[in-house]
């Protein structure tokens, strides 16, 4: 197993040789296609609602303004071009370059169904995205896993030490499933259950230890550990352990209740995505 094909989907041009160094590695060495992804909203101030009379002179100005805003949008997606091409090229592997002007959250999912995984940033709070849930929308609709890289920090390597939050769900074990490729090149992998059942609730006294043997046949390095957290939700107990073990990366299923629920009350997929110290792949 290998991702093949991987798309790195942009906005902006803010954090692009880091997440594109990313994508880079999570590709299969040289035989990896990297796809570069730009998504430009429409770019349009006339017949937008905004108060004027109609004059000459308001139009002009707003044509130019628009000229302005495009002119920038299309510098930003050529810097973003270019860190493409550098990382592609120094490890000599196949890749291609994609700009793409419309519904940014529809091109995002539809372009990512093609590929094996998706890299994106996360949603920054001090420059706000033109869609700001993008990450969530791809997860939910692309039927393709997600790897989110915060917008902060440098992450020389990712997939070294891995954390993977383990609950049994459906979606606990698509993301397994996806991660394959990584976690097989992992140096050490820990399955940690949160505040699992139990024996006396139900479920196994050993949370985790079925999955990480199914793991370990397929040669990861796996160790299974289970906690019980009081003061904290599941979300910030998995960033606390990643911390305390060095992890480089957290995997985990997203989404295990409905979108609206999740909304409403938060859950281990936002408060990740919120929260991240670390990159996290996702799948659903």
């Amino acid at each position: 197993m290998a991702f093949k094909d991987v798309i790195a989907i942009f906005t902006d041009d803010r954090r692009s040789s880091e997440n594109l160094r990313i994508a880079n590695e999570v590709a299969e060495p040289v035989a990896g296609h990297l796809i570069g992804l730009y998504l430009m909203a429409p770019i349009t101030f006339l017949g937008g609602g905004l108060p004027f009379a109609g004059t000459e002179s308001e139009v002009r100005a707003l044509e130019a303004i628009e000229a302005e805003r495009r002119a920038n949008a299309m510098k930003a997606a050529s810097r973003v071009e270019c860190a493409l091409r550098a990382n592609a090229e120094r490890d000599g592997r196949s890749y291609e370059w994609r700009l793409v002007e419309g519904d940014v959250v529809r091109g995002a999912v539809l372009h990512a169904r093609h590929a094996d995984i998706a890299i994106l940033g996360q949603n920054d709070p001090d420059h706000p995205a033109t869609a700001p849930h993008l990450a969530e929308s791809v997860l939910l609709g692309a039927g393709r896993p997600v790897l989110v890289v915060p917008y902060a920090g440098r992450f020389d390597q990712v997939g070294r030490f891995v954390l993977v939050g383990w609950n049994g769900s459906r979606e606990a074990a698509r993301a397994l499933g996806d991660a394959m490729p990584i976690l097989q090149k992992a140096e050490k992998v820990v399955v940690l259950s949160v505040n699992p059942p139990g024996e006396h609730g139900g479920g196994s006294p050993w949370p985790g230890a079925d999955i990480a043997l199914h793991l370990a046949r397929h040669g990861v390095p796996v160790e299974a550990s289970s906690t019980v957290s009081h003061d904290i939700d599941v979300g910030n107990a998995l960033l606390s352990r990643a911390a305390d073990l060095g992890s480089d990366l957290i995997v985990i299923g997203g989404y295990g209740h409905s979108r609206q629920r999740e909304f409403v009350l938060g859950g281990v997929t936002r408060t990740l995505l919120q929260h991240m110290t670390v990159p996290v792949l996702m799948s659903h």
